[in-house]
């Protein structure tokens, strides 16, 4: 049986790495790429890989809630989780949008294979360096995160606006009206206690909402 995967990452050149390795793999095929959260929940729904391989720093919309997406529009799907940061805050929201595992970029290439076969078979999968840490024990039910706060609108809205995009852009990507645009924004910064925009990015920085560079 052939596992097919999509690879959901916003740097062409890490996509096509990945899918040189992954091709070695004579039971894996790639069948698709995407280059931002959104596109990749359209792609998904589209190509209906098995297992879609996810950078957790994408713009307009980020691979955690990417992942959450398609936890409900393509419950078949698995979802592995790449990053540069093995903190417990993104390893635990990571699991809490029902991703199957959490790769490190920096072992990547010796790992990446293995957590794809690892998700298509059921199973968890966690990079080495992360699998040694205490951040996967703190994952528990309960836990408390300042992101609690937020519903899944709030968050996406949040994004965008330390992504520097006007009301009225966020409001032809996410279909509302840049009146209520305005209104999450408010919102936002009343329920983070955040006074003005840095405030807004260096908090979506600190809870991995948007990559810091």
């Amino acid at each position: 049986m052939t596992i097919r995967v999509l690879l959901a990452d916003d740097h062409v050149v890490l996509r096509e790495g990945l899918k040189v390795l992954l091709q070695q793999a004579a039971d894996i095929s790639v069948v698709g790429e995407a280059a931002d959260g959104r596109e990749a929940v359209r792609r998904a729904q589209a190509v209906k890989p098995d297992v879609v391989i996810m950078d957790i720093a994408m713009p307009g919309l980020n691979g955690i809630e990417a992942a959450r997406l398609l936890r409900d529009k393509s419950p078949a799907t698995r979802v592995v989780i790449l990053s540069m940061h093995s903190n417990s805050e993104h390893v635990c929201r990571a699991l809490e949008a029902g991703a199957a595992g959490f790769v490190l970029k920096e072992s990547a290439g010796e790992e990446v294979a293995a957590a794809v076969h690892a998700a298509h078979a059921g199973r968890r999968y966690f990079s080495r360096a992360i699998a040694a840490l205490e951040s996967v024990a703190q994952c528990r039910p309960g836990r408390a995160s300042p992101l609690d706060s937020l519903s899944a609108r709030e968050r996406q809205v949040l994004q965008l606006v330390v992504e520097g995009h006007s009301s009225a852009e966020i409001a032809a990507t996410v279909h509302l009206s840049s009146n209520t645009v305005e209104t999450y924004r408010g919102r936002l910064m009343k329920k983070l206690s955040v006074s003005n925009v840095p405030g807004l990015v260096r908090f979506a920085i600190e809870h991995g909402l948007t990559p810091s560079s």
